[in-house]
């Protein structure tokens, strides 16, 4: 019997003991003592951002107005029935997914293009390559005004050329038909030379005997790039396709520099100058909260499938 009891106790002790020892590894570890410089980041981080994108659904939900408190009596859906029922919306979703498209694929194709030439070395490499990453390093609305300059109907350079060459001016902006192919146009200039360093980091980092191998076989360096070196450009073509898309859906500081004036923007809206003009201008803060959260559904389109892949991938 004294026997049986000395072994519970000795069991009990040594359960006791692994404890106090498992909670003293715990509280001495990287993950605890680092606490404070990632723990206060991560509280902000989860109040401002995750907390903003909560409290801007709950309004969705409420039909508030202007500056009356909202109503969380009262939840529902009837905002975005009226979101997705308004031809506004609808013509802003549609030029959103144009310059989601357009401006990622040409970005795309020209950086690498760029990148291309760059690696061939040709004369004056760096002057060329920094001429084409000096736009990235300007504001965007410092960009927008220049632009906003250049489309100017009565003497921006774009005209005098056009009326040089005996042509009649053209409204860059203020003509709905071509007003979103001039912004895009113009980002396109902004973001080409971001995708040519992405795509040149890829080219330089692949190893030269790939090179010497096709100059051996006899392939040209255009089947040599199109076959061989291409096709190993996939994760620089992700990576750089998702910041350009996620741009494209949330380009208001630029859209609203260049084409500001126009109330509503003159072929140019897109979500979130939509939603920025119905809460400041209309008051109509749920229907605004409304557009934000299709805005946000949107925006985890793109960035969820690019998460996956990396979890795929073993970058996670």
């Amino acid at each position: 019997m004294g026997t049986h009891e000395t072994k519970e106790t000795t069991t009990q002790s040594s359960e006791e003991v692994g404890w106090e020892t498992k909670l003293r590894y715990f509280l001495n570890s990287d993950f605890v003592r680092s606490s404070p410089f990632w723990g206060i980041p991560l509280v902000i981080m989860g109040i401002a951002v995750y907390g903003g994108m909560g409290f801007n659904i709950a309004i969705s939900l409420t039909d508030a107005r202007g500056l009356t408190p909202p109503d969380y009596s009262n939840l529902d859906l009837d905002m975005y029935g009226q979101v997705l029922g308004s031809e506004a919306f609808l013509t802003a979703a549609q030029n959103n997914l144009v310059l989601l498209v357009v401006f990622t694929t040409i970005c795309l194709f020209l950086g690498l293009f760029l990148a291309i030439l760059l690696d061939q070395g040709i004369r004056y490499n760096n002057t060329v390559q920094t001429i084409y990453l000096l736009p990235m390093s300007l504001s965007f609305v410092i960009t927008a005004q220049m632009w906003l300059w250049m489309f100017n109907t009565n003497n921006g350079l774009l005209n005098i050329i056009v009326t040089t060459l005996g042509f009649q001016p053209v409204q860059w902006i203020g003509n709905p038909g071509i007003a979103l192919g001039s912004v895009i146009f113009a980002l396109i200039w902004q973001f080409s030379g971001y995708t040519m360093v992405v795509y040149l980091a890829g080219l330089r980092s692949l190893p030269d005997d790939q090179f010497e191998a096709a100059r051996v076989d006899g392939a040209s360096t255009i089947k040599t790039y199109l076959r061989i070196i291409v096709p190993q450009m996939k994760e620089a073509s992700v990576s750089a396709a998702v910041v350009l898309m996620v741009f494209a859906l949330k380009a208001f500081t630029f859209l609203y520099s260049l084409t500001g004036r126009y109330r509503p923007p003159n072929g140019t809206d897109i979500l979130a100058t939509l939603m920025v003009r119905e809460a400041f201008k209309f008051g109509k803060w749920a229907y605004a909260a409304s557009i934000a959260t299709y805005l946000l559904i949107l925006a985890l389109g793109v960035i969820a499938p690019y998460l996956y892949y990396q979890y795929r991938q073993g970058s996670l």
